[in-house]
């Protein structure tokens, strides 16, 4: 596109502020209203895969990624006492790596120095509260009582997204999954040094993920009652008692948390807008459009790549309406594959009933669809 875009970015978490510094590094005018007051991230550590890598790397931070975190090649399944089972090498994109380890507050960080550098404007504490769009472009107020018009208005808030909502009512809400993720950051024991993928059959499956040389962390994923929530004077009891079938670094690990406060909870939920992802000029990406459940360990990776491809597409198309379909076309057959064996591994892994379509999508396996996953995106 000939003219730089005023484009206003609603939400400024891994996708938002991916699409930020893409924008601005390309000459748009770009600003990021981020309904919360500051850069911080919840959870713990999160997994970037070689494809999200390609995207840091395109935008210019992979090497403050890699610096921030733990760069990691192998894949280790374990049983329940430690012992290993098989080592998987991880295919890479390109010449990024295979995958990094970082903790999700540094990500956060970096990104968005990294969109301030590039010139973008973030505006903390602020959100959309009336928005019209009449065709040529979008006139927004914001939650301070400023107004704006922008070529183009994109959606990156998150699974529970307020834009999909004006966009599409109720119609798309986020699905509970029946499960449950915990999450705690430990000490890195030396021998992490790739994720540990422990298993205990159906009955269980711990991960140990390393995002620094000196912390990684513990995840396990359950059934649990959607109304659920962890005993926040005993929530690291809790998760102990549903991993008292392993030994080894899996316990070694569980026995250093002891504050429940430390221990991250969240329901595993997913979100798929099978209408159009972008109505007139304002579009949906990320878990706004396709939240899936972590068992590829793309959610953040499919974010980045929507940000990439909806920046490419503005430099390819002569219009807005041209570059969103184009990006539509590029990103919605890659996001609902994710999104179909992300769900079929969680069915598969904790005894779920699968349907015959899902049981065609397990052939692939984790380690094939890793490798489906660094083709171009």
């Amino acid at each position: 596109m000939a003219s730089p875009l005023r484009v206003l970015i609603h939400g400024g978490g891994i996708g938002g502020l991916t699409l930020a510094t893409a924008l601005a590094r390309r000459g748009h005018h770009v600003e990021v209203a981020e309904i919360r007051d500051e850069v911080e991230a919840l959870g713990v550590g999160i997994i970037q895969p070689s494809n999200a890598l390609h995207v840091m790397r395109e935008i210019g931070v992979l090497d403050a990624c890699l610096r921030a975190g733990f760069e990691w090649e192998i894949l280790t399944i374990a049983d329940p006492t430690g012992n290993t089972l098989a080592e998987i090498p991880q295919p890479r994109m390109d010449d990024a790596p295979p995958n990094n380890g970082i903790p999700r507050p540094a990500l956060a960080g970096l990104l968005n120095a990294a969109a301030v550098d590039a010139g973008a404007v973030i505006r903390f504490g602020t959100t959309i509260t009336e928005l019209t769009d009449d065709g040529t472009g979008v006139d927004v107020t914001l939650s301070d009582g400023s107004t704006g018009r922008w070529d183009l208005v994109v959606g990156f808030d998150g699974i529970g997204s307020p834009l999909r909502t004006r966009l599409y009512g109720d119609r798309y809400v986020p699905e509970y999954t029946g499960f449950a993720n915990w999450r705690v950051t430990v000490p890195r024991q030396p021998q992490v040094r790739g994720v540990v993928m422990g298993t205990a059959g159906q009955d269980a499956k711990a991960l140990l993920t390393p995002i620094t040389e000196e912390l990684m962390y513990l995840g396990a994923v359950f059934a649990e009652p959607e109304d659920f929530r962890p005993d926040p004077e005993r929530a690291h009891e809790q998760l102990k008692e549903r991993l008292t079938m392993f030994s080894g670094p899996i316990a070694e690990a569980l026995a250093t948390v002891t504050d429940p406060a430390s221990v991250v909870y969240s329901r595993i939920s997913q979100v798929t807008v099978e209408d159009a992802w972008h109505v007139g000029r304002v579009v949906l990406a990320g878990d706004a459009a396709h939240a899936s459940t972590p068992h590829l360990a793309q959610g953040a990776a499919m974010a980045v790549e929507d940000a990439l491809v909806l920046a490419q597409s503005l430099d390819a198309e002569s219009d807005v309406a041209a570059a969103l379909k184009a990006w539509e076309d590029r990103r919605r057959p890659r996001a609902m594959w994710v999104q179909a064996v992300s769900r079929a591994v969680l069915k598969q892994e904790t005894g779920t009933p699968t349907t015959p379509e899902e049981d065609e999508l397990l052939k692939i396996g984790i380690p094939g669809a890793a490798h489906v996953l660094v083709k171009p995106y």
